[in-house]
Parts: C-alpha cells; sequence; structure tokens
C-alpha cells in the first residue's frame, strides 16, 4: 500500500513538469482583401531574439503549421510579393495547445484608403526610423495599434512618375569669380516593376559671351525583398572651352557608379560600391573610386559607423535641392592640369563615428584619416595666359590648380538639438589639417612652396526650418576657420548633421502661392555661398595682376522650380 502511495505522489509531481514541456502548434491561412488564399507566403515566427525560431511556407489553400514550438509568447511576421508585410503580436502559447490564426494581406493602396489622419510631431521621428530598421523591407514603417497591418507613409514620392523643372541664374560679381550664368535642370522619375525606379536628368549651363556647357545623368535603382538596393548611375559631362581650337577646345568627362544597401542580421547597414571616371581634356585621366560605409545600431539611441571614401563627396544635395551651376567649380570634375595633363584628384578618406540620440537631442563623435594628392584648389581671377598648370572655367570666371598633398587627421563633435517639430539647431566643431598659404601675396613661382599642411580648429553654427505661414524652408549656416590663409576646408569629408558651406550661408525654398488648383507646384529659389567673400587668399600674378585662391567663390544664384 505504501508502495502504491508513493508512485502516485511521484506521477502527481512529475505530470505539471511533463505538461508544462509539451511543445505546441501555431497554424492558420493567409488570404488577400478579398479573401483569396495566398500560395508560396512566407510565416516567420519569433520569440524574443531577432532570429526567427522558424519559417514556413503556405500550401495552395494557404494553409500554413509551425509545430514543435516550446510554451510562450510569440509574434509572427508573413510577407509575400506585390503585398505589405503583416504582423501579429502577442501570440500566447500553452502547452500542447494548437492554436490558429488568420492573417490578412493588403496591397499598399489598400492600406493608405484604411490610414486614418493623423499629424506627427517631433517627437515621432526616432520611433519612425527605428521601425523602419525592423524590418528588412524597407517600406515598412509603422504598426497600427488596432490591427496587424504595416503600412507606408503615404506622400508625393509613391507617385509612378515624378518630374520637375528649374530654371536658375548667377549674379554677377566682378572680382569674386562669379560670373552671370543661367542653367537649366530637368530631372524624370518613373517606377519600374512595382520596386524599382528610372531616373533621367541634364543640366545645361550659359553664360554671356561663352559657349555652354552641361550633363546628363542615368540611374536605376531596384529595391529587393531582403533589403537590397542595388543602383547603377551613368553621368556624362561636356564642356567647351572658349579660346582653344582642336581636341583641346572641350571637356568631356563620364561616371559609371554602381552601388547597393544590405541590411545583415538586422542592425547592420552597409554600403559599397565604386566609380569610375575618366576624362578627355589635353590628354586622358582616369580613377577607379570605390566607397563603403557600415552602420552598426547598438540600440534605437546608439548607431556606430565606419566611413570609407575615395573622392570629396557632394554635399549640394543635403540641401534638399540641388542648386549647384553646370560648371567645373562646384558640378565636377576635381580635375586640374600639370604641365599640360589632365589630373584627377584623388583621395583616401577613414572614419570612425559614435551617434547617441536622446529625446530631441543628438550628439555624435567622429575620428578621421584623409590623404589628398593633386589636391584641385579654386582660384578667381586672370589666369596666367598660356600656363600649362591653370584650367580656366569661364561660365564660373574662376580656375583650378594643383597643389601639393595633403595628410592629415582630425576629429569632429556635432550636437543638433530640435527646438519644435519645425526648427532645428546644429553646433560642429572640427579640428584638422588644411593647406594654407603661410605667405599671402607672394608670387606663383613661389605659392607652391610656400603652400604648408597646417593645423586648424573650425566652428560651425547651423539653423535649418520651415516658416508656419509661408511654408518656406530655409537654412543659415556660418563655419568660422582660425588662422589666416586656409585654402581647403577642416573636415572636407564631412556628410554629418553639421555640414555646411563655408563662412556665411543662406538657402530658402519659398512655395508660391496660388499654384495650388495645378497638378505639380513651384518654388521660388534663393541659394547663397560666402556672402561676406571671406577666405580670399592674395597671390602676385604676372604684370602685378593679383589673383585669390579661396575655398568657396561668394555665389548668389536664385530662380524657379516647377515639381510635377
Amino acid at each position: 500500500m505504501a508502495r502504491k502511495a508513493m508512485l502516485m505522489v511521484v506521477l502527481a509531481l512529475a505530470l505539471p513538469a511533463w505538461a508544462g514541456g509539451a511543445p505546441a502548434t501555431l497554424s492558420g491561412v493567409v488570404h488577400n482583401s478579398s479573401g483569396v488564399a495566398q500560395m508560396g507566403a512566407v510565416v516567420e515566427v519569433f520569440a524574443a531574439s531577432i532570429t526567427p525560431v522558424t519559417r514556413v511556407f503556405t500550401d495552395a489553400k494557404g494553409f500554413f503549421a509551425a509545430s514543435d514550438l516550446a510554451p510562450g509568447t510569440y509574434y509572427i511576421k508573413v510577407t509575400a510579393p506585390s503585398f505589405l508585410p503583416s504582423v501579429q503580436e502577442d501570440i500566447g502559447l500553452k502547452a500542447g495547445a494548437n492554436l490558429a490564426i488568420n492573417v490578412t494581406l493588403n496591397t499598399l493602396f489598400e492600406a493608405m484608403q484604411m490610414l486614418p489622419l493623423r499629424r506627427r510631431t517631433a517627437d515621432d521621428d526616432d520611433d519612425w526610423k527605428w521601425t523602419l530598421r525592423s524590418a528588412s523591407n524597407r517600406p515598412v514603417l509603422r504598426v497600427l495599434d488596432d490591427g496587424p497591418l504595416m503600412v507606408s507613409q503615404g506622400d508625393s514620392s509613391d507617385r509612378a512618375l515624378k518630374a520637375r523643372v528649374a530654371v536658375l541664374a548667377g549674379s554677377e560679381g566682378s572680382g569674386f569669380g562669379a560670373a552671370p550664368d543661367m542653367n537649366t535642370t530637368v530631372k524624370l522619375e518613373r517606377s519600374l516593376f512595382t520596386s524599382g525606379t528610372l531616373a533621367l536628368g541634364g543640366d545645361l549651363g550659359y553664360s554671356a559671351g561663352t559657349s555652354s556647357g552641361g550633363a546628363v545623368r542615368a540611374s536605376y535603382s531596384y529595391a529587393l525583398p531582403n533589403g537590397s538596393d542595388p543602383q547603377v548611375v551613368l553621368e556624362m559631362r561636356h564642356f567647351v572651352l572658349p579660346g582653344m581650337s582642336g581636341r583641346d577646345a572641350a571637356l568631356d568627362a563620364m561616371a559609371l557608379s554602381l552601388s547597393d544597401n544590405v541590411t545583415l542580421f538586422d542592425f547592420i547597414d552597409v554600403n559599397l560600391g565604386s566609380e569610375y571616371e575618366t576624362i578627355q581634356l589635353m590628354g586622358r585621366a582616369s580613377a577607379l573610386r570605390p566607397f563603403a560605409s557600415a552602420e552598426l545600431h547598438l540600440s534605437r539611441e546608439n548607431t556606430l559607423t565606419y566611413g570609407y571614401a575615395t573622392s570629396v563627396p557632394n554635399t549640394r544635395g543635403l540641401k534638399g535641392f540641388d542648386s549647384a551651376p553646370a560648371d567645373l567649380s562646384e558640378s565636377g570634375p576635381r580635375l586640374s592640369l600639370v604641365n599640360s595633363e589632365p589630373v584627377l584628384e584623388r583621395a583616401q578618406h577613414h572614419e570612425l563615428a559614435f551617434s547617441h540620440t536622446e529625446g530631441n537631442n543628438r550628439v555624435e563623435v567622429a575620428a578621421y584619416s584623409d590623404r589628398i594628392s593633386s589636391p584641385a584648389l579654386t582660384g578667381v581671377g586672370d589666369a596666367l595666359p598660356g600656363s600649362g598648370d591653370f584650367l580656366p572655367d569661364y561660365y564660373a570666371g574662376s580656375f583650378t590648380w594643383s597643389a601639393p598633398d595633403l595628410d592629415t587627421t582630425g576629429v569632429r563633435a556635432v550636437v543638433q538639438r530640435r527646438l519644435s517639430s519645425e526648427f532645428k539647431a546644429t553646433l560642429d566643431y572640427s579640428y584638422g589639417g588644411v593647406l594654407a598659404l603661410t605667405e599671402p601675396g607672394v608670387s606663383w613661382a613661389d605659392a607652391r612652396s610656400a603652400i604648408v599642411n597646417a593645423r586648424r580648429h573650425s566652428l560651425t553654427g547651423k539653423m535649418d526650418g520651415r516658416i508656419p505661414l509661408t511654408h518656406a524652408r530655409w537654412m543659415a549656416s556660418y563655419e568660422w576657420t582660425s588662422g589666416e590663409g586656409a585654402l581647403t576646408p577642416v573636415d572636407m569629408f564631412n556628410t554629418s548633421a553639421g555640414q555646411s558651406d563655408p563662412y556665411l550661408g543662406l538657402f530658402i525654398r519659398q512655395p508660391i502661392p496660388g499654384t495650388g488648383s495645378m497638378p505639380g507646384h513651384m518654388e521660388a529659389l534663393v541659394d547663397i555661398r560666402n556672402l561676406l567673400a571671406q577666405g580670399y587668399v592674395p597671390v602676385l600674378g604676372n604684370g602685378g595682376k593679383t589673383l585669390y585662391l579661396v575655398q568657396a567663390p561668394r555665389e548668389i544664384r536664385g530662380g524657379v522650380a516647377f515639381t510635377f
């Protein structure tokens, strides 16, 4: 009798332990909004980690089943071609349970019809970005509180066809290297195959008394389901050089670049690619320029980034609109002449940065190393006639000159605060090397030997936002550099939130009232660079003429843009 009682006690104690570990099953049916079963949909089951516990596929009737699941709380993500992903959370499985659920997939158009109108605030920005990171499908942004759909924010970028035409003109600035010029920019974007985008564009510049120059650009990008975003870009430029003849009368340049964005393990973003550039002017020069970056998202607030580049980046697009003139001063290529032979600027840039976001504040610190061979410096004035070391830019009223190499290391600290939903303030401090002319006013014969690598401090204040009443977008900045005679900016590869043009700058985009009934909209543009004409370093040329080397010539440009 005692043995039977003992056996019953053992069984009573063992039964709950055995039952608690019994595997559970999660099954269900996947269909679209019309009730049609979806075959081949991917169902991923997640527990606490970012790696799925299991992955199954639906059959011809849309049915799926994930078995041998330990008791606990799960969430699932369901994806299928042509549909937005669907997520269901807080799915509790008890030991031995067989739970069935139904999943509805919606297209982007259907999801947009279901979205209630909601105004975003400044506090939403980081949440949206982090939610975007949590899925490999980049259009996915937010999970609705009252349903499983993941939907994309609807704006003008969802249109299949977009186009923009802009006409801009530069003011005359005698002695400052800003010739009166005009340029017309055209850009057309077309969505292809649901996830692809084809873009065609052109830029034609023309100045009084000179021939025209310009560029054409074509690109194609495609967003893959795994988050990869490969892109190919082909750009061709042609500039006629007045006063020259034969094969030296024009500059022809072609650049072909390939790049791709890949997300690894859902918390590492990798961007890598390469650009091949070739130029014909008094000979041929070519360069292969690889680039890469990797962002390690340690958490929602902290990011560690490594960047590698082999050419100085074009940062004009950071203003939201590229208003650069169609000449050699900013649009590239970064080219100079040495003994009448074309020489391309070559660079090696390494950077390690850490950023932290907390509320409306963002802080970034970085360390970098730069080496630039044959840097193309900008000069204004009448260059030496017949010299083989000056490349004149008749459209901008300036020239480029090949300077000694720059080899430096440096650090950067950036603090940005969002003061309201429409206003941000940024402070940027950098310390690093520049090319500096130690003896301003020397002759060109002695200029090269007088240029040295010098250490400089740089402090930048920038504010940008939108005016509520007029809806004008604006950006104002001032970059100060310590010392005298600096010919290059401190931290030339800065693409952080603190990046700005040298010295005093102002940029405004003002929507033009009365165009709301049109299929598109018009904007007035004003772009001012180095308004106070600072940083002009004099050098004595032939015949007593004074030339100037400068980081950024004074430039005032304005015009209108029509987007539809």
